[in-house]
């Protein structure tokens, strides 16, 4: 975090917003991916929603390197996001989330693309999923062309990872804010209006964030939502043409399991057993929180 002794004439101001919520377990590590930048040009505003855990000592921390920060309650990721752009004056605008971290130099590669492609809206590069281990469990590269309508096709894979993104003000001004009524999709939700108003996608072809995959991620705790709501978002866009093969396979998923559990839970044998349990999982007897749903119904 020590000063960097060069003019900022060439430095755009890079606006970073990150969004937490008793994610204190991972929220330094994401901090200190930004501050040590050393960007000499930064806005960087955390937007807390009321934690109960060790967030706010933590953001006290860092608060003289920080522009704005405040723990209060929200209305979620998507207002918290807006709550702090809202604030928010620079060129260059990204939200990284409190269990995303910056590679070192991602700052620097922004800067770059956005210098060599003054008209652009969009800077996207190349992003990684990692386990609680460190181990990487997934890589992308964002796709070399980025339009409307691979855009559509988000379901086979995603253009790029969030984190390894950022935009223009312009394009915040012209398409922003997030969709608050969206609680997983709303990125993709603002990429599509993004790609629909006509700004251009400029990809990088270096590793710029990482994102931790661990049991409260809601790419981890809510993936078939997830691919609801993105495919709803999609198709509220004029995709939907794109999305139906995935709502169709979910469909026969759904489907499959169905059939099958009444099959298993009108066995002979559980139907034989099922009092038995049903006595075992009564009020105040040891085994009560282990017997399923489906048995004391």
């Amino acid at each position: 975090m020590s000063n960097i002794s060069m003019s900022t004439e060439s430095f755009p101001c890079i606006s970073i917003v990150t969004p937490s919520f008793n994610q204190g377990q991972y929220l330094e590590k994401t901090i200190d991916s930004v501050l040590s930048q050393n960007y000499p040009n930064l806005e960087y505003i955390i937007i807390d929603g009321g934690s109960k855990d060790n967030s706010v000592d933590i953001i006290k921390k860092y608060e003289k390197y920080l522009t704005y920060w405040i723990s209060e309650p929200d209305r979620g990721q998507s207002h918290a996001i807006n709550k702090g752009f809202a604030r928010a004056t620079g060129d260059l605008y990204t939200w990284l989330n409190s269990d995303d971290w910056f590679t070192f130099g991602a700052l620097d590669k922004f800067r770059s693309a956005y210098h060599q492609n003054p008209d652009a809206g969009v800077f996207v590069g190349i992003g990684q999923i990692v386990d609680t281990s460190g181990e990487v469990i997934y890589y992308k590269e964002p796709n070399e062309t980025i339009s409307l309508d691979s855009l559509y096709h988000w379901l086979n894979g995603g253009d790029f990872m969030q984190p390894s993104s950022m935009f223009t003000r312009k394009a915040w001004l012209e398409c922003g804010p997030l969709d608050e009524t969206i609680h997983i999709a709303f990125d993709t939700d603002f990429w599509l209006r993004l790609a629909k108003a006509g700004f251009q996608f400029v990809t990088i072809m270096d590793l710029l964030s990482e994102a931790l995959s661990h049991p409260n991620a809601k790419t981890t705790a809510f993936k078939n939502l997830m691919l609801v709501d993105c495919a709803l978002v999609i198709a509220s866009h004029g995709g939907d043409f794109a999305v139906r093969k995935q709502l169709s396979d979910m469909a026969h998923k759904l489907s499959w399991l169905q059939t099958n559990y009444d099959i298993i839970v009108n066995h002979p044998v559980l139907k034989w057993l099922r009092p038995i349990v049903k006595r075992l999982g009564k009020p105040g007897t040891y085994w009560q929180s282990a017997v399923p749903s489906w048995i004391k119904d």
